[in-house]
């Protein structure tokens, strides 16, 4: 596995936590400023000269630019310009080194929690889902619209993908329910993912983030899964949870009811060797939450815990 953290694009104290944990690689977020043009090379070299500089490659871009991925999603009068926009990321892309892009297929509302204030030990603070506290949705999409705009994107980016050696990496919908008000989901479960993967489009570019926790939740068997999609499988999501997909929250990375350590020999037996990020962690003592999951003090414990097990892993491997 390649240990990589999330890096917004501008400097905040997650940067200097990662460097000093060790982090060399980057899944990291795009500037979603007006000032930033997807189409200008020279902006993304500015934006990728920020990590180089301090030591941190980036190998992967999170999520895919929401300014355009959203028009793609809903199928609006602006999605056929947005995907060519997405098309001309790649050969940008290609001459950074960076392989990998992390889409999702959730219309109108992204991963979604009800409360971020969950009590988790010690007193740290997590978010969490409840669907009895679903506040009213005001916007609507249907299943069958959902797979005709997935459909169409797939077809009109893939080729290219391929062509500039690009892989995309779909994220399961989290909460991974059937619809939110009026607003349908379709990544919900393993046959769907398998459907949107290999099932309308067969290509070595078409792949999955592997959000483990989401798959838990969506009561899928992680070890099957792992087993299934282990030449699909681009992006790790490393995080843990506890609940159902009706009612759950996020937990401690040490802390949830999924063995973290085993999930990681799963990987390894399956020849899953790519960027792994922690995901969703505590807000801590003393922390003014800016982005509850992402904080800075979590995110700080949850990569040295990563850090631990993956080098556990391996030396169990190479016992073996």
């Amino acid at each position: 596995m390649i240990l990589t953290d999330y890096f917004r694009s501008e400097r905040d104290a997650t940067w200097d936590f990662a460097l000093q944990c060790g982090v060399r690689h980057g899944v990291i977020r795009l500037p979603e400023s007006e000032d930033f043009d997807i189409t200008d090379k020279s902006h993304w070299e500015s934006v990728h000269k920020r990590f180089t500089d301090l030591g941190i490659t980036p190998l992967v871009i999170e999520p895919m630019p929401n300014a355009l991925h959203d028009h793609i999603k809903a199928g609006d009068a602006q999605r056929d310009a947005s995907i060519e926009k997405v098309i001309g990321m790649f050969p940008i892309m290609q001459s950074l080194g960076i392989e990998t892009i992390c889409f999702n297929w959730m219309a109108h509302i992204g991963w979604l929690r009800t409360r971020s204030d969950y009590p988790e030990r010690g007193g740290a603070r997590v978010t969490g889902f409840d669907m009895a506290d679903l506040s009213p949705v005001n916007a609507a999409i249907s299943e069958d619209a959902l797979w005709k705009n997935y459909e169409y994107f797939v077809k009109a980016v893939i080729p290219y993908a391929e062509r500039y050696g690009i892989r995309l990496a779909l994220h399961p919908d989290d909460p991974p329910l059937p619809r939110l008000g009026d607003v349908c989901r379709i990544m919900i479960s393993r046959d769907a993912i398998r459907r949107a993967v290999n099932g309308i489009i067969k290509s070595d570019s078409l792949g999955i983030t592997m959000c483990q926790a989401n798959y838990y939740i969506m009561g899928e068997d992680l070890d099957d899964t792992i087993r299934e999609f282990a030449k699909k499988i681009y992006l790790v999501h490393f995080r843990n949870t506890k609940g159902t997909r009706l009612s759950f929250r996020e937990t401690f990375h040490d802390n949830g009811e999924l063995d973290m350590a085993h999930l990681l020999r799963v990987y390894k037996e399956n020849g899953v060797s790519v960027p792994i990020r922690v995901d969703h962690v505590p807000t801590m003592a003393g922390e003014a939450s800016t982005l509850p999951g992402y904080d800075a003090m979590g995110r700080l414990f949850a990569i040295g815990y990563l850090k631990g097990l993956l080098e556990a892993t391996e030396k169990d491997h190479d016992k073996n």
